[in-house]
């Protein structure tokens, strides 16, 4: 990676043959749309089920008898608090509450725990868990696993067919149903969805199966994209990043309260200062008037011209049928409603302030 070659994925091939068309990611070359394109790819997950394939992440197994005090301070989490198979969505911070990464945790048993970390970040995430881990009894495994994402309604219907079971597994939790493989039920998109990580081989019968059912379709990272913006959800290196901390990125609900009081994780008292003075600036949802959608990197401006933020990311909902965005205001324009113009190559766009998610989270939570 660090000779800036692109990296491929594993079923690179079984991607070129459904027609992908490819683009560089985080470092990876990976399929962006597919002969359906971008709208239908968008709308086939919300009405049934998209497949994903999300190999540019990374799987990490810590296990040892200090693995959960290595997380707790590596992360604000109570990792010793998880029970087995419970995940939760944490960060690794910096020295002044920046968010280096942000993260899905889970525990597996009494001293394993998987860490899911960003394709873009995979490297100084290891680094920086084994740097910290010096002083922990612990170990940091990466593993060589193909990561399938099936997000949408039919989800857990197309898996049972395919002969995996899902009942069990509720919303923010995750398994080993067979040696080598890993599975949990986040969703990156608002829709019911699970993640596989699994040998190569396996997922390659995985996937003839999983697409031998009518109510599955390739997706592409163009629509993960605006799936998982209309359900405001962040995306690492633009809405988040090691210059935002999570009081600005409205992502505190993330942390246990107990642990904003005492906790000793990284960060930890540079993050109680920002909380108690208030962040300056807020993440915040933004609605564009009319059809005209706002890309990240627009500029921000109140009614009288002042500067007053910025869009970090933006475009088109079709699931909404109207564009959308999001992007960090001052704390005092935060509030929903507030009117602000977005300046899109000179041209002033008005844009509100509106709560996020755009749609309705359709986890499985029970």
């Amino acid at each position: 990676m660090t000779d800036g070659s692109i990296r491929t994925l594993p079923l690179e091939d079984l991607h070129r043959s459904a027609g992908a068309r490819f683009g560089a990611f985080a470092g990876w070359s990976m399929p962006l749309t597919y002969p359906a394109g971008v709208m239908k790819e968008h709308l086939h997950t919300r009405e049934q089920a998209g497949l994903f394939d999300i190999s540019h992440m990374k799987l990490f197994e810590v296990s040892g008898p200090d693995a959960a005090a290595l997380l707790s301070k590596a992360c604000p989490l109570d990792a010793n608090g998880l029970e087995v198979s419970q995940s939760k969505l944490t960060f690794f911070l910096n020295d002044q509450a920046g968010i280096l990464d942000d993260l899905i945790v889970t525990r597996l048993g009494a001293d394993r725990f998987m860490v899911v970390a960003n394709a873009g970040n995979a490297a100084a995430d290891e680094a920086h868990l084994r740097d910290l881990a010096k002083n922990f009894d612990s170990k940091v495994d990466p593993l060589n696993r193909v990561f399938l994402a099936i997000q949408g309604p039919e989800a857990w219907a197309v898996l049972s067919r395919a002969g995996i079971e899902t009942g069990s597994l509720t919303f923010m939790h995750g398994i080993e149903p067979r040696q080598n493989w890993f599975m949990s039920r986040s969703g990156y998109t608002g829709e019911d969805g699970f993640e596989i990580g699994l040998p190569e081989a396996d997922a390659r019968a995985l996937v003839e199966k999983l697409l031998a059912d009518e109510r599955v379709m390739w997706i592409g990272l163009a629509a993960r994209d605006s799936l998982r913006l209309e359900a405001g959800l962040c995306l690492h290196g633009q809405d988040i990043t090691p210059e935002t901390d999570p009081a600005s990125a409205a992502l505190m609900w993330a942390i246990p309260k107990d642990l904003r009081a005492t906790g000793a994780f990284v960060g930890a008292d540079a993050l109680r200062k920002i909380v108690a003075r208030g962040p300056a600036e807020k993440r915040v949802g933004l609605k564009p008037e009319g059809r005209q959608p706002v890309r990240a990197g627009a500029q921000l401006f109140d009614g009288a011209g002042n500067p007053a933020g910025r869009v970090t990311s933006g475009g088109f909902g079709p699931s909404v049928g109207h564009p959308v965005a999001m992007g960090y205001v001052p704390a005092d324009l935060a509030k929903p409603g507030t009117k602000l113009f977005a300046d899109v190559r000179g041209t002033k766009i008005a844009v509100d302030t509106h709560p996020l998610p755009f749609t309705q989270h359709r986890y499985r939570k029970g």
